[in-house]
């Protein structure tokens, strides 16, 4: 039996080069994981079964029922495994629950089923299920670029509170493209947003005005409603409110404690759903 924590993540930049001649966009981004984690329990069956306490969750859609094919396909492995799922982390918000457990699917099987794969082949299959998929596998702080495959462990952010706000907006299928069809070519940068925040990084100074989301201006035409959030959330008492990927989540990061504690508490009086996590995550087994 093994139990494993699936962390959420934030972008803390996220750039939009070109789009390349592929139809994907060419990205360039500084990704952190945080403490809101699904948590994941793995036992040998005969059979591949798996279980989720998220009735929303259509598990035969998901990346964690993709995950488990492609590793069977890729090893040639016969064994079964019953998986059960707890989520945490919103469903459709942005901070990458479905993708983050798609890579603890890959790093618990190959524990579980002791097939032996290193982080390298694991990473190499990773792009064949999403984007942010090789990401997870490393965790942490991470330069990501090309469509997201390419992953780069970074320094690690100084550590935050984050506090997230998930606005009760319409849900929309498939956002993400939705988004990255609004771009146009006035969004797209050079990468010199990430290169400044990964310099701060390697110095260990960062604050807010280092970070960055081209979608944080284009969701609010896209999400009903957002802009009020948002603007809620400033009014709260954030210095600085951004999109989690392509959203709908909004987060702030705080430095200090007792404000990260205020602000939660103001937006769960408020009657919004809200989270109070910090950051310095990665996918970790449960002892």
């Amino acid at each position: 039996m093994l139990t494993l924590l699936a962390p959420a993540k934030i972008n803390l930049t996220l750039e939009v080069l070109r789009q390349r001649p592929d139809g994907f966009h060419e990205i360039r981004s500084v990704i952190q994981t945080i403490n809101l984690c699904d948590s994941l329990l793995f036992r040998l069956s005969h059979n591949i079964e798996f279980g989720c306490d998220d009735p929303d969750l259509i598990l035969e859609e998901s990346l964690v029922s993709k995950a488990t094919a492609l590793l069977q396909q890729a090893t040639g492995c016969s064994k079964g495994a019953r998986i059960e799922i707890s989520k945490r982390i919103p469903l459709v918000s942005g901070l990458g629950g479905d993708s983050s457990d798609a890579a603890a699917i890959l790093y618990g099987l190959n524990r579980l089923w002791q097939l032996g794969l290193s982080l390298p082949e694991l990473v190499e299959l990773a792009p064949r299920l999403g984007s942010d998929v090789a990401f997870f596998l490393y965790g942490g702080t991470a330069l990501v670029e090309g469509k997201g495959e390419r992953v780069t462990p970074l320094p690690s952010l100084p550590h935050r509170w984050v506090v997230l706000l998930m606005p009760p907006v319409p849900r929309m299928p498939g956002k993400t493209k939705r988004l990255y069809a609004s771009l146009k070519p006035k969004h797209y940068t050079q990468g010199q947003i990430t290169d400044r925040l990964v310099r701060g990084l390697t110095s260990g100074e960062v604050t807010s005005s280092m970070l960055f989301n081209v979608f944080d201006d284009v969701a609010l035409d896209n999400f009903t409603g957002l802009g009020e959030y948002r603007e809620q959330f400033l009014r709260a008492g954030a210095s600085d409110v951004h999109l989690a990927g392509s959203g709908p989540a909004l987060f702030t990061l705080v430095e200090d404690r007792a404000q990260a504690e205020r602000l939660y508490k103001y937006l769960q009086q408020q009657g919004l759903e809200s989270y109070l996590t910090d950051t310095s995550a990665t996918i970790k087994p449960v002892e």
